[in-house]
């Protein structure tokens, strides 16, 4: 985090969504650390909040298909193929289908708040065949939420935001994010208009 803490801001958002995208499709890389970085940036003034959730969100979005194609092709021929362990292989495949038909949303929904559940999440999806139109939706709603939450957390909490990530849990997640959206809104509204006169 203290890397991209120093980096100038033209740099801040490429490495930021560097370090989402490659978790997202399933490289151990502390991509929700660089989130918190860029929030506590954009408190500081050096970034702007409303672009690091969007540029988080998309690199999350992108990061995840490319890590459900990786698991619907390569990954599952992996898990089918003949050879050591294949009774096992194969068991995760008779196991995993049924889970991802019941439970594929909420897992690939609230996987995004579990470090390895949010790298290993698409890939799962991929080789458990959930169909990619379900998967897009619930990434794309998570990965929106994720980012949305974590960035404004560390925004308005610096870096003490980390740790509350860790301990509140989905509920507490869920409340904080609208919460979050609140004050975004009470934020956009108290702008003045473009080129209006100021009193």
């Amino acid at each position: 985090m203290l890397a991209l803490l120093k980096l100038p801001a033209h740099l801040a958002y490429p490495a930021l969504a560097a370090f989402v995208g490659v978790e997202s499709f399933g490289v151990p890389v502390p991509g929700e650390t660089a989130l918190i970085a860029a929030g506590i940036l954009a408190k500081r003034g050096q970034l702007n909040i409303e672009l690091v959730i969007a540029i988080a969100a998309a690199a999350g979005i992108v990061g995840d298909n490319i890590g459900y194609a990786i698991g619907r092709t390569g990954g599952r021929r992996l898990l089918e193929r003949p050879g050591v362990l294949d009774d096992h292989r194969r068991r995760v495949l008779r196991e995993g289908e049924p889970f991802f038909q019941r439970h594929g949303p909420k897992a690939v929904f609230l996987g995004r708040w579990i470090a390895g559940l949010r790298i290993a999440a698409a890939w799962l999806a991929g080789i458990n065949r959930m169909p990619w139109p379900v998967f897009l939706l619930f990434n794309a709603l998570g990965a929106i939420a994720w980012a949305t939450s974590v960035g404004l957390a560390a925004y308005l909490l610096g870096p003490a935001a980390e740790r509350l990530i860790k301990d509140l849990g989905y509920a507490g997640l869920g409340l904080f994010a609208a919460a979050c959206a609140a004050f975004l809104l009470y934020r956009r509204r108290r702008k003045p208009p473009a080129g209006g006169d100021s009193l």
